[in-house]
Protein backbone atom coordinates (compact mmCIF):
# COMPACT_ATOMS: atom_id res chain seq x y z
CA UNK A 1 0.00 0.00 0.00
CA UNK A 2 1.13 3.29 -0.97
CA UNK A 3 1.20 6.35 0.85
CA UNK A 4 -1.41 7.98 -1.40
CA UNK A 5 -3.84 5.19 -1.50
CA UNK A 6 -3.65 5.08 2.41
CA UNK A 7 -4.19 9.22 1.95
CA UNK A 8 -7.56 8.73 -0.42
CA UNK A 9 -8.61 5.63 1.95
CA UNK A 10 -8.95 7.99 4.88
CA UNK A 11 -10.38 10.80 3.35
CA UNK A 12 -13.13 8.44 1.96
CA UNK A 13 -13.30 7.39 5.38
CA UNK A 14 -13.52 10.72 6.63
CA UNK A 15 -15.74 11.99 4.06
CA UNK A 16 -18.32 9.25 4.79
CA UNK A 17 -18.44 9.80 8.39
CA UNK A 18 -18.29 13.68 7.88
CA UNK A 19 -21.57 13.15 5.50
CA UNK A 20 -23.53 10.79 8.25
CA UNK A 21 -22.65 13.43 10.94
CA UNK A 22 -24.47 16.09 8.84
CA UNK A 23 -27.42 14.46 7.47
CA UNK A 24 -28.06 13.18 11.45
CA UNK A 25 -28.41 17.25 12.15
CA UNK A 26 -30.36 18.09 9.26
CA UNK A 27 -33.17 15.06 10.12
CA UNK A 28 -33.22 15.87 13.97
CA UNK A 29 -33.60 19.65 12.90
CA UNK A 30 -36.18 18.50 9.81
CA UNK A 31 -38.35 15.69 11.10
CA UNK A 32 -37.78 15.31 15.13
CA UNK A 33 -40.56 16.75 17.21
CA UNK A 34 -39.98 19.50 19.14
CA UNK A 35 -38.18 19.60 22.20
CA UNK A 36 -40.96 20.42 24.37
CA UNK A 37 -44.40 19.79 22.41
CA UNK A 38 -47.34 21.32 24.03
CA UNK A 39 -49.09 20.07 26.86
CA UNK A 40 -52.77 18.45 26.08
CA UNK A 41 -55.37 20.13 27.86
CA UNK A 42 -57.38 17.37 29.17
CA UNK A 43 -55.84 14.02 29.44
CA UNK A 44 -57.67 10.64 29.61
CA UNK A 45 -57.73 9.82 33.10
CA UNK A 46 -57.74 5.46 33.83
CA UNK A 47 -60.99 4.47 36.00
CA UNK A 48 -60.67 4.20 38.91
CA UNK A 49 -63.67 2.16 39.92
CA UNK A 50 -63.51 -1.29 39.42
CA UNK A 51 -66.91 -1.41 36.89
CA UNK A 52 -65.66 0.44 34.49
CA UNK A 53 -62.06 -0.80 34.55
CA UNK A 54 -59.89 -2.25 31.37
CA UNK A 55 -61.53 -5.64 30.54
CA UNK A 56 -61.53 -8.18 27.08
CA UNK A 57 -65.04 -8.00 25.90
CA UNK A 58 -66.42 -10.59 23.64
CA UNK A 59 -64.16 -11.38 20.70
CA UNK A 60 -60.83 -10.43 22.65
CA UNK A 61 -61.79 -6.15 22.09
CA UNK A 62 -61.06 -3.75 25.11
CA UNK A 63 -63.67 -1.83 26.65
CA UNK A 64 -62.65 0.79 29.06
CA UNK A 65 -59.27 1.51 27.90
CA UNK A 66 -58.60 5.07 26.40
CA UNK A 67 -54.81 4.66 25.61
CA UNK A 68 -53.67 3.01 22.24
CA UNK A 69 -51.32 0.80 24.73
CA UNK A 70 -53.17 -2.28 26.59
CA UNK A 71 -52.81 -4.31 29.48
CA UNK A 72 -51.56 -7.79 29.34
CA UNK A 73 -53.63 -10.04 31.27
CA UNK A 74 -56.92 -7.75 32.39
CA UNK A 75 -60.21 -9.82 33.59
CA UNK A 76 -63.09 -10.59 31.20
CA UNK A 77 -66.17 -8.12 31.10
CA UNK A 78 -68.78 -9.38 33.86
Amino acid sequence: MRLSDLAKGSSVFLGVILAGYVSTIYVDRRLAPPPNPPAPTESPAPAKDPASSACIGEGGSWKNWPWPNVPMGSPKCQ
